[in-house]
């Protein structure tokens, strides 16, 4: 046990999953199945309600978009196979909507019951953990999981947040991130600046496009990565020196999903190199004749300014590339792993949590807990620990085994 952690005595009671996303519906998964007593709060899918509204697809190819479940069946080709549907190859870009179904549908087989209540607040409990819920239910929990989603995560640079005054950001507003936004078709006619150069940003500007809005592209960088489209039939000498893997070919990537519990021992300065740097910004192969010569997608673009001008903004750009006009700023800018964001841990509980140095990000051990004792992360808050695969839904195995391992190591936890 890392030497740092906070020692509570061995915890006795429920787990409490918080979220209801890929991650935490693949927790409760292999918890369930071991015979731990879990409650798990949040609405099923609900981050992925937004990309769906507003009719996105997944980045990930059918071999990565997996839940996680010890028990068989719980695939996206099973699902498919049920529900009377023809299997998706990776030649079939998936729609947000059809992930949505089929993680409502894996959690009506697999996770057990979901309680649809918010989480206000998590801080110590008496013999671990209290749980707050909105509707007033306090839930005393032996450990916590968080897996609830980025959306506490959503970054907005620095330069754009005078077109937020008090803080007001949203889809009726000047501003916006991504994360956000449930129906794109609201700014048809309007001017709208779309700001990075990510699948996000680059599959908005297209829906925008095509509903009608007059859309620009700010990117940063001196070019747009796309990625390349998959081959039916690779000979074999591509395959051995671009071996596949769910996170694309090659073999730093394919290290990356085999062996995420080996990318925790490398220092903590290649692991932020690894989260930084792996797998940037790229739009789709599919995306690309939706965007390329269709969407004008300036490049080299730095905002230096930003202002509210009435009920539009102007944006000063850098060196002598003048000044945008704009209804609306749509912020495609990521996210930031901190767990300071995580507004919902209480005050004590967020400082009591290590780090990784030089990031905000929480040092977890190899079952994925915290310096605070029983405390657990998953999804995208792993990823500086664990490397990029665990940004996306290929990681849920490997969070939901070594999780559940952790969990049944300790007394008392079973049904």
């Amino acid at each position: 046990m890392d030497a740092a952690r906070v020692k509570n005595p061995r915890p006795c009671g429920v787990v409490v999953v918080v979220g209801a996303g890929p991650y935490g519906l693949s927790v409760a998964a292999h918890l369930r199945a071991a015979g731990v007593a879990v409650r798990v709060f949040g609405e099923v899918m609900a981050s992925w309600r937004h990309p769906a509204a507003t009719g996105m697809f997944l980045k990930s190819t059918p071999r990565a978009t997996d839940l996680s479940t010890p028990k068989p069946g719980g695939r996206l080709s099973d699902y498919r196979r049920e529900v009377g549907q023809p299997q998706l190859t990776e030649f079939t870009p998936i729609s947000c909507e059809v992930f949505a179904r089929y993680g409502k549908w894996f959690a009506d087989h697999f996770a057990g019951e979901i309680e649809p209540n918010h989480v206000a607040r998590v801080a110590r409990g008496r013999h671990g953990f209290q749980v707050m819920l909105r509707g007033g239910e306090r839930v005393e929990a032996a450990a916590v999981v968080l897996a609830a989603g980025l959306a506490p995560l959503a970054y907005v640079p620095d330069e754009l947040l005078p077109l937020a005054p008090q803080g007001r950001m949203g889809p009726e507003a000047v501003l916006s991130h991504t994360s956000q936004q449930t129906d794109l078709s609201r700014y048809g006619g309007r001017r709208v600046v779309v700001v990075g150069g990510g699948q996000s940003a680059l599959e908005s500007a297209a829906l925008l496009y095509e509903l009608g809005a007059e859309v620009d592209v700010l990117v940063r960088s001196d070019r747009v990565r796309w990625g390349t489209p998959p081959s039916a039939r690779r000979p074999w000498w591509q395959r051995i020196a671009h071996p596949s893997s769910p996170l694309g070919p090659g073999w730093a990537l394919r290290g990356l999903c085999w062996a995420p519990g080996l990318v925790r021992l490398l220092p903590a300065s290649q692991r932020l190199w690894l989260h930084r740097r792996a797998l940037g910004p790229s739009g789709s192969w599919w995306l690309r004749d939706r965007v390329e010569n269709v969407v004008p997608v300036h490049l080299q673009r730095r905002i230096t300014r930003a202002r509210l001008d009435g009920s539009t903004a102007r944006l000063t750009l850098a060196g002598d590339a003048g000044e945008l006009r704009t209804d609306h700023v749509l912020a495609a800018t990521g996210y930031r792993i901190d767990v300071d964001a995580l507004s919902l841990l209480a005050p004590e509980l967020r400082r009591a949590i290590a780090r990784v140095p030089g990031s905000g990000a929480p040092r977890l051990s190899p079952g994925l807990e915290s310096s605070v004792s029983g405390l657990y992360f998953a999804g995208s808050m792993a990823a500086p620990t664990f490397g990029p695969m665990l940004r996306f839904v290929a990681g849920t195995g490997f969070a939901a085994r070594r999780i559940t391992a952790s969990l049944c190591s300790r007394v008392g936890l079973m049904v």
